[in-house]
């Protein structure tokens, strides 16, 4: 698959995604809707069935995610998975922690059923560090054991989340390294926490300028080992030449609307040079990273040419006074 190949492919636009299930069997430290899973309402079937009847008059997206807190927990996933690859979404794409992948006879019913596409969340570089972060035992090897049974199935491909925290960004390139024999997985992305709350009560935001060093490593060895990147959440100016890596596009997201009002309070956009930065995708600061260590206005600068354009192949925006 070639860069333009596989931009065209992943591009969020045209993916729908579904939240379908509101439990989850880890208790990850960074979880961001911990506080709010026990009163948003997951996706009834009648929702699911609208959304697959929308797009087969529509065709308005190639890909549907299933997603949750953990979405292999839903009793039905494969039969949902297999009802929409038989509405005509061309990839299915289910987005999990992957420790139950690796029961081998589950992931077949889940190929079987149309799945390809697996978004598997890795914690840490190895056991020590990912059974910290999740706080269950035993959830490194299981999840690592799902993403290698992967291996077998050529028509399908992975793609991994880390969430950069004060406990883990030290981790990210050895998780790139840990993961490096995979053949199937073709993308590595890198989100910065955000706490869905205006302070970091559990003080896990790390200063951008301390991330850094250890991203920049992380961003060398995926290109070494031929991985695409995505980076969330994290200021496009301070990556130099990889500010075209910062991403922050979703797919359009059919959620409980009750979690846009705590979305909302993470405060994203604030930055002392927004009105001259001409990047387009950069989220600058948000409330609980500026409260714990200011505007970082000397740290910022604000960027000439937009370097999404770089991303696209497209001819560089300027942003003019």
């Amino acid at each position: 698959m070639t860069p333009a190949e596989h931009r065209a492919r992943f591009d969020p636009k045209r993916y729908a995604s579904i939240t379908m299930e509101f439990r989850c069997n880890l208790r990850c430290e960074h979880c961001m809707i911990e506080g709010t899973m026990d009163r948003l309402h997951p996706g009834r079937r009648q929702d699911f069935e609208a959304l697959l009847a929308r797009n087969r008059a529509e065709r308005r997206w190639h890909g549907l995610i299933l997603t949750g807190s953990e979405i292999t927990l839903h009793r039905d996933l494969p039969e949902l998975a297999r009802r929409a690859h038989q509405s005509g979404f061309r990839h299915v794409r289910i987005q999990t922690h992957g420790m139950h992948l690796a029961k081998a006879d589950y992931l077949a019913r889940l190929v079987d059923a149309g799945v390809d596409e697996f978004f598997v969340s890795v914690a840490g570089s190895d056991a020590a560090s990912h059974d910290r972060i999740t706080t269950v035992r035993g959830s490194f090897d299981k999840t690592l054991r799902g993403l290698e049974n992967l291996e077998q199935y050529p028509h399908v491909v992975s793609l991994t989340n880390t969430v950069v925290t004060e406990r883990s960004y030290r981790l990210l390139p050895d998780v790139v390294e840990r993961l490096a024999h995979l053949k199937r997985l073709v993308q590595m992305e890198f989100w910065a926490y955000w706490p869905m709350r205006e302070d970091d009560a559990k003080d896990l935001i790390p200063r951008h300028q301390d991330v850094l060093p250890y991203l920049r490593r992380a961003i060398e060895r995926c290109r070494a080992h031929g991985r695409e990147i995505e980076i969330k959440n994290f200021p496009a100016c301070l990556l130099g030449t990889d500010a075209h890596l910062v991403y922050n596009d979703q797919p359009n997201l059919f959620i409980d609307p009750a979690f846009w009002d705590e979305f909302m309070r993470n405060g994203f956009y604030q930055c002392v040079h927004r009105e001259r930065c001409a990047a387009s995708e950069c989220l600058g600061l948000n409330t609980a990273y500026i409260r714990k260590y200011g505007h970082e206005a000397t740290a910022l600068t604000p960027l000439a040419e937009d370097p999404a354009a770089r991303r696209w192949g497209e001819p560089p925006a300027v942003k003019r006074a």
